[in-house]
C-alpha cells in the first residue's frame, strides 16, 4: 500500500496535479474511503480491527449477540437514508455498509457446522442471489438505479444480502470437502497469495488494457468477449502480483506472529496450514 501511494503520487506529479491535495487524501485516507488504487477497502477493514476486541467480547458473553450489531446496522442505514437522501456511498465504500461481510463473516463461522455437506441448502441461496443480483443489474446496477449515488433504500439492505450469500457460500466449501493439493489448487493458492498484490496494482493498468483491447482487437461490449479477455489480462497480472510479493511484502512477513487459535474443531486444520507454512 506504501508503494502503491508512492508510485501514484508520481504518477500525479508527471501530470502536473497538485500534490498538496493528493497528500491531503492520503492523510484523510485514515478515515475517509480517499486511499488509491482500492486503497478504501483497506481503510475500511483498519476500522473493523478497531471495533473487532468489542465485538469478540459481546461474542464471548453471548453467541447470539453480534446478530443484534448487524440488526443495528441496517437499522442505522436505514435512519441515515431518511436523513441524507442516500445510503450507496456509506454502505459500498464504509465500514458503515461493509461491517455487516465482517459480521456475517465471523457468525457464518460460529455455525459453519451447520452448513456442511448442505449442498441443496447452499445451491438455492447461490440460485436466489444470482437471480437478486441479475434483477438488481436490470435496474440499472451500481451507477444507474436510477442514478449515482442512488436514493434507492436498496442499498441499506444489500451489504446484509451480500455478505450472508459470500459467506455461506465460503463456510460450505471449506467445510464440505477434502480439498486438493494439486498443481491446480497450488497454482490457485498462489494467486491468492499474490492477491493483495493483484489488486492494488492492477488499477495501473486495467483500463489502459480495456482500451486497446477494445480499440485493437475487438468489442468488448460484449459480455463473453469482456470475461474472456479479462481471464486472460488477470493471468497477465499473476508475475507482477509475484514479483510484488516476493520482494515487497515477504520481506516484512517475517516479523509476524501466529493467530492461529487451536480447539477441539480448529486443531487438525491448524497443525496443517503451520506445516504448509513450515514448508
Amino acid at each position: 500500500m506504501f508503494v502503491v501511494i508512492i508510485i501514484a503520487g508520481v504518477k500525479r506529479y508527471f501530470a502536473g496535479e497538485d500534490l498538496f491535495y493528493y497528500l491531503n487524501k492520503i492523510v484523510s485516507g485514515i478515515i475517509k474511503p480517499s486511499l488509491p488504487n482500492g486503497g478504501w477497502s483497506i481503510t475500511a477493514e483498519f476500522h473493523f480491527y478497531l471495533i473487532l476486541p468489542a465485538l469478540l467480547f459481546f461474542s464471548s458473553k453471548w453467541q447470539y449477540s453480534l446478530i443484534f450489531v448487524l440488526l443495528a446496522a441496517v437499522v442505522i442505514r436505514v435512519l441515515l437514508h431518511q436523513d441524507i437522501g442516500e445510503i450507496q456511498t456509506l454502505s459500498y465504500w464504509t465500514i458503515i455498509g461493509r461491517i455487516d461481510q465482517f459480521l456475517l463473516g465471523i457468525l457464518v463461522y460460529q455455525f459453519r457446522h451447520k452448513i456442511a455437506g448442505k449442498h441443496l441448502l447452499i445451491f438455492s441461496c447461490l440460485g436466489l442471489f444470482l437471480v437478486f443480483y441479475h434483477y438488481f443489474d436490470s435496474l440499472g446496477g451500481f451507477y444507474m438505479y436510477p442514478s449515482y449515488p442512488s436514493p434507492s433504500l436498496l442499498w441499506a439492505y444489500l451489504p446484509a444480502i451480500e455478505g450472508l450469500a459470500y459467506a455461506m457460500l465460503i463456510a460450505w466449501y471449506d467445510n464440505s470437502f477434502k480439498h486438493s493439493t494439486g498443481k491446480v489448487s497450488l497454482f490457485v493458492a498462489k494467486i491468492g497469495t499474490y492477491s493483495y498484490s493483484i489488486y492494488l496494482l492492477h488499477f495501473f493498468v486495467v483500463f489502459s488494457m480495456a482500451n486497446v483491447i477494445s480499440l485493437n482487437i475487438i468489442d468488448l461490449s460484449n459480455i463473453y468477449y469482456a470475461l474472456l479477455f479479462s481471464a486472460l489480462c488477470f493471468l497477465m497480472m499473476v508475475p507482477a502480483g509475484y514479483m510484488s510479493y516476493r520482494f515487497i511484502e515477504k520481506p516484512f512477513l517475517r516479523f509476524r506472529t501466529s493467530y492461529i487459535v487451536k480447539d477441539e474443531h480448529t486443531l487438525p486444520i491448524a497443525e496443517g496450514l503451520e506445516s504448509k507454512s513450515i514448508q
